[in-house]
């Protein structure tokens, strides 16, 4: 049984700390970078790949240091990604976070991870996570790509519309919502 909580966070408020400057350190990057591009990133690696610091230069919220991770990174920081190649840093980032009462994400690694960072479908501000529990990423993102091909692209026009119903009506909460139930039961 999949018992994670979803959550959407509001990571343009929050200080994230990404370990790992290579080609997972660039994939979580760009997974941050595409649902909050303004989030203030940094990123700390020994080695840094030249694709980050592309992205470095279009970002202003990022900061890259190339070092070795030390504790002292976790400092002021909210949320922490892990991505590198070395189990031994991996383990004592996660350990240090703990400590601190972060709440960290090792890639590749579930039973270190106190969230997983799920397969997204963008359909203007409709966003859908999917999670297989950390079972089978190949699976939630082929999931992904079929809901991205079965939602209309005028879906943002119907969420617009809905959030100025919404706006007009009147009545107290339960009357509001048997109104919007009523509108939105074509989607059954």
């Amino acid at each position: 049984m999949n018992s994670l909580f979803p959550i959407f966070l509001k990571l343009e408020q929050l200080q994230v700390l990404i370990v790992g400057g290579g080609y997972v350190g660039l994939e979580k990057l760009t997974a941050v970078l595409a649902n909050a591009p303004k989030t203030q990133i940094t990123l700390i690696a020994p080695e840094i790949r030249d694709e980050i610091r592309i992205l470095a230069v279009t970002h202003p919220h990022m900061v890259l240091i190339e070092a070795t991770y030390q504790s002292l990174f976790l400092e002021n920081k909210d949320l922490v990604i892990v991505g590198t190649n070395d189990k031994v840093v991996n383990i004592q980032v996660q350990k240090d976070c703990k400590v601190r009462h972060l709440l960290v994400n090792v890639a590749d690694t579930p039973d270190l991870c106190d969230f997983y960072l799920g397969s997204v479908v963008r359909k203007g501000d409709l966003k859908i996570a999917i999670s297989t529990n950390g079972k089978s990423p190949t699976f939630a993102k082929r999931f992904r790509e079929v809901l991205e091909e079965i939602l209309p692209e005028s879906l943002q026009e119907t969420l617009d519309n809905l959030q100025q119903i919404r706006k007009k009506l009147k009545g107290d909460f339960q009357e509001k919502l048997t109104k919007l139930n009523e509108i939105t039961s074509v989607m059954k």
